[in-house]
């Protein structure tokens, strides 16, 4: 049985959901994967309609959500802003007023947070952060499951997070604050967590760390990405230079816990911010991790347009 929830609920932040929403989420995920992989059909959003908007390029993001909207019945537009009228100056309100009228639920991946604050907030349907300059919630809820399918509950166990404060960061340590884990967080001088920007309520579940190694040191999870995100290209020079000591290597796993897994929200750049060894090795879940984006979006789609089912 499903249960109808009248107001519209969008995913823009990691914790515009609750510890009691999110374990629904995590709990649903487990049983729609299990499914996928039986070859049962489970098309619960039969004749809905996801549209999804790209201003930034993606692989992952564009698959799984397309992918993942057509096992669940429903069928997936891809807009680009290049070719809309998003790109030629429409304004972000009126584009969100049609949008939303000939659609069920929009998806949309693109550079400033406020650009998606102001489509949700003239939505009349859900709308998902597929990714931000600030936040990339749907990587981590991805995440999280995968280290629940890998090792149970994630609520005291530490996260040690190594480069760059970046989208997957900010998004990591809001996770911190809603599910009860911890993050060590260790980057280059210069490039430290900015508190507002990730929008923390408090300082409780996370420290920062000087030394990468003593981040690392005992955590359960290892996770990093890029030292050059997108949109910042001008300064990859700069950035190979400042990070050089910030790669997560074999020296780096050993310190931490024994069964400590390393993932890694890919593209990734072996060599740079991992080591080879690291992301092919035992310790690496990456490629769970990718494929969990898949499932946890239908997951979550399921729960913004039906509300809690079974």
């Amino acid at each position: 049985m499903a249960t109808i929830e009248s107001a519209i609920k969008h995913f823009l932040q990691f914790n515009d959901l609750s510890a009691e929403q999110l374990n629904h989420i995590f709990a649903r995920t487990k049983i729609i994967k299990r499914q996928f992989k039986a070859y049962q059909p489970y098309w619960p959003l039969s004749d809905r309609t996801l549209v999804m908007i790209f201003e930034k390029a993606s692989t992952r993001t564009r698959l799984s959500f397309e992918a993942g909207m057509q096992q669940l019945g429903g069928s997936a537009i891809y807009l680009n802003t290049r070719d809309s009228q998003l790109g030629r100056g429409e304004p972000v309100e009126d584009a969100a007023q049609v949008i939303s009228r000939m659609s069920d639920i929009v998806m949309i991946r693109t550079f400033e947070q406020d650009i998606i604050e102001r489509f949700a907030a003239n939505s009349r349907v859900p709308v998902i952060n597929g990714l931000t300059n600030e936040y990339h919630p749907c990587q981590i809820l991805a995440d999280i499951f995968t280290f629940i399918e890998h090792r149970g509950p994630i609520k005291g166990k530490t996260v040690a997070w190594i480069g760059d404060s970046n989208n997957v960061c900010n998004t990591w340590l809001q996770a911190a604050e809603v599910l009860d884990f911890n993050v060590h967080v260790s980057t280059p001088p210069g490039y430290e967590v900015e508190p507002e920007r990730a929008n923390l309520y408090g300082h409780a579940h996370y420290g920062e760390f000087a030394d990468p190694m003593e981040a690392a040191r005992g955590a359960h999870l290892v996770t990093t990405d890029v030292w050059t995100s997108m949109g910042f290209e001008a300064e990859n020079e700069e950035r190979l230079r400042d990070f050089a000591d910030w790669q997560v290597d074999s020296d780096m796993m050993k310190v931490a816990a024994k069964d400590a897994l390393f993932m890694h929200c890919l593209p990734a750049h072996r060599g740079e911010e991992v080591a080879a060894d690291v992301i092919d090795g035992a310790h690496s879940v990456v490629w769970d991790e990718a494929e969990n984006r898949l499932h946890v979006q239908k997951a979550l789609m399921e729960y913004l347009l039906l509300g809690k089912v079974g």
